[in-house]
C-alpha cells in the first residue's frame, strides 16, 4: 500500500501488507504528514477511517487517484518482485520491505532532483548511495 503526493510524486507512506485492512490503512494515514485531501478508490475501509486535518472523498474514475497508479507502475516496473504474482513474488515480507525502502529512497530522491532541475535527465539508479 502506497501514500503519494500528487505535487511532488514522491512516496508520503508505504506498508507491506498482504491484505487491505482498515489497521494497517489507519497506520499509514497516522504515519504520513497530514494533507488538506485524501482520494482513494471505493474501497469501503478508506470511510471507516480518521483522517487528522483533511478531508477524504472516493475519486470519481481515476481523476484524483492517477499519480498513485503511476506510481504504483512504476514499483511493478523496478521491483520485479512486484510484477506478476505468477512468476515473481517475495516469499519473505522483511526481503520485500528491504527492497521497497531502497527504492522509495532513490525514487523520492530523484523526483525532487527532477522538480529543480527538470532539463537534467535522471534515472533511479543514480540515486543510490555508494554504499548500496
Amino acid at each position: 500500500m502506497t501514500i503519494v503526493d500528487r505535487q511532488t510524486r514522491c512516496y508520503l507512506g508505504w506498508k507491506v501488507v498482504w491484505e487491505r485492512t482498515q489497521p494497517a490503512i489507519q497506520g499509514m494515514v497516522d504515519d504520513a504528514p497530514k494533507a488538506k485531501q485524501y482520494y482513494s478508490d471505493a474501497f469501503d475501509a478508506y470511510d471507516r477511517l480518521w483522517y487528522h486535518f483533511g478531508r477524504y472523498e472516493v475519486s470519481d474514475g481515476k481523476t484524483d487517484t492517477y499519480t498513485v497508479e503511476g506510481n504504483n507502475a512504476e514499483l511493478r516496473h523496478y521491483l520485479a518482485r512486484l510484477a506478476r504474482s505468477s512468476r515473481c513474488f517475495s516469499r519473505c515480507p522483511y526481503a520485500l520491505e528491504c527492497a521497497l525502502r531502497v527504492f522509495i529512497y532513490c525514487y523520492n530522491r530523484r523526483q525532487l532532483y527532477k522538480q529543480l532541475y527538470p532539463a537534467y535527465p535522471a534515472h533511479v539508479r543514480d540515486f543510490l548511495d555508494p554504499l548500496f
